[in-house]
């Protein structure tokens, strides 16, 4: 499938590595993106510690929803800037990995990830460990192809209902064939977190404002030595979104529960088909519906 190991990978190339222990790789930015936010900076340095996790379990565990206690923002990286990235394992075995990771450009830094760790699962549940091991060995030699990121459309949402001060609902549908479930966990396709963060920062706001307004806060607020803490980074979500998100922090980072995509598929007139993680568009969708999933995954 042509989105794999492009529509949401992050490591062009790992040009140093010490087994299990430590890893540097680059991230071409692609050129042609309006804007590339800071929480994919993040993923790309959690996925060069994800390579070297895999690598050394020999491809048989990888990590999965790894979390950051303290992550510190220098700068934002610009579409057409090349991202130096390194990680250092700090500890792992076949339950756990934690580690520590930077990314740089070539005029300073622009983030760090302090005492990260991830649960270690079974790598043939997400994907094809031989694939896998066929994509790492690409990134170790000549590196994948630059700029293969096409970006990713924005979810729509559409309100429900709303008491100002008191309540807001609205739902956004997971779409069916958005092009990063091929290349996030393909087997066991899985909606990103921080996609999910950003839905809900649009509905609250109506539209107004998404997930890269809450890093360019945290940037002004904590950027430089401060960096910020869980607390801290929940706290300024919330002031974005202009209410409470600590409960949706809770069961999506903080609790192990199935995720909740209910309200996410209604907005797309989707489902699932027979209890799997097959998507299908439902025979009674309105326009309404359809007309979002085709804002969302428009013809190449």
């Amino acid at each position: 499938m042509p989105e794999r190991f492009s529509a949401f990978s992050f490591v062009d190339r790992i040009t140093a590595l010490e087994p299990g222990r430590w890893a540097r790789g680059r991230f071409a930015v692609p050129a042609e993106l309006p804007e590339f936010s800071t929480c994919l900076v993040a993923e790309a340095v959690g996925q060069l510690a994800a390579w070297v996790a895999m690598a050394q379990a020999e491809f048989r565990r990888r990590p999965v929803a790894a979390l950051s206690e303290e992550m510190r923002i220098e700068r934002e990286a610009a579409p057409g800037e090349i991202l130096d990235l390194e990680v250092e394992i700090e500890s792992g075995d076949s339950d756990t990995v934690a580690f520590a990771g930077w990314a740089r450009l070539a005029d300073g830094p622009v983030l760090s990830l302090s005492r990260c760790v991830g649960p270690m699962l079974p790598l043939e549940d997400f994907d094809d460990p031989e694939a896998v091991r066929g994509d790492f060995e690409t990134l170790c030699g000549p590196g994948a192809r630059p700029g293969r990121f096409g970006g990713i459309a924005k979810l729509d949402l559409v309100l429900i209902d709303r008491v100002p001060g008191q309540r807001l609902r609205a739902t956004m549908n997971v779409p069916v064939s958005a092009p990063f479930f091929a290349d996030h966990f393909p087997r066991r396709p899985v909606f990103p977190a921080s996609l999910l963060l950003d839905a809900q920062v649009r509905r609250a706001t109506g539209g107004a404002k998404s997930l890269d307004d809450v890093m360019r806060l945290a940037y002004r607020r904590y950027g430089g030595d401060r960096g910020f803490t869980p607390e801290q980074f929940r706290a300024t979500a919330s002031g974005v979104a202009g209410r409470d998100l600590s409960g949706w922090f809770r069961q999506v980072v903080s609790s192990a529960d199935e995720l909740d995509y209910t309200a996410a598929l209604d907005w797309f007139g989707l489902q699932f088909v027979d209890g799997s993680w097959t998507l299908a568009v439902r025979q009674d969708a309105t326009t309404a519906q359809r007309d979002h999933l085709r804002a969302l995954t428009p013809p190449s």
